[in-house]
This record gives C-alpha cells, structure tokens and sequence, in this order.
C-alpha cells in the first residue's frame, strides 16, 4: 500500500503526548511533500521514500525551539517510528490513516 495520504499523528513527548495530521505527496524521484498541523503548529515539511519508510526534518518552536528528524514506517493503514528532539533523544510516533 502506498505511503500516501493523510495520517492522523501521535508523538509521545517528556510534556505528553502531541497529536498531528501529516499529508504525503509522494513525487517521481524518491521524495515526498506535504505539510504537518497540529499541537506543535503548521509548516509545510518534505522528505524522503525508501520502501515503506517516511524520512523528514522539521522545526517546532514550542514549547521551544527543537531541529526534529523523524522517520515512519508505513504498514496497511498504520505507521510506526520516532522522532529525534535534540537532548530530549527519540521519542515514539504512531499513526494511522485518517
């Protein structure tokens, strides 16, 4: 099943959890566009494809300014993987497709 679509977000964090809705436009070279909205606010972000696996960076400025690297594995109509937050270290992501 494609990667493709609109999921529905959850990342656990050290201040509990922040949902998200994240939209994946895969392109013809291996990469992905979209935006993410939700608790952390919204920004357009872009990627990469590899299979199955979602690979991205974003910025979030609250609760304070944080480089985020995450990546998700796409399996049916779920999706499983991390998000890296500086000293706060990886944290879960699930997801399923809204």
């Amino acid at each position: 099943m494609s990667v493709a679509g609109t999921w529905d977000i959850r990342i656990k964090t050290p201040i509990g959890d922040q949902l998200a809705k994240v939209t994946v436009v895969p392109d013809a070279m291996g990469g992905f566009s979209g935006d993410v909205s939700g608790d952390p606010g919204s920004m357009p972000i872009s990627g990469q494809v590899d299979g199955n696996r979602l690979t991205w960076n974003m910025k979030t400025t609250k609760p304070m300014p944080l480089d985020l690297t995450c990546h998700a594995d796409v399996e049916g109509d779920t999706m499983a993987g991390g998000v890296k937050a500086g000293f706060f270290g990886t944290m879960p992501l699930t997801g399923s497709r809204a």
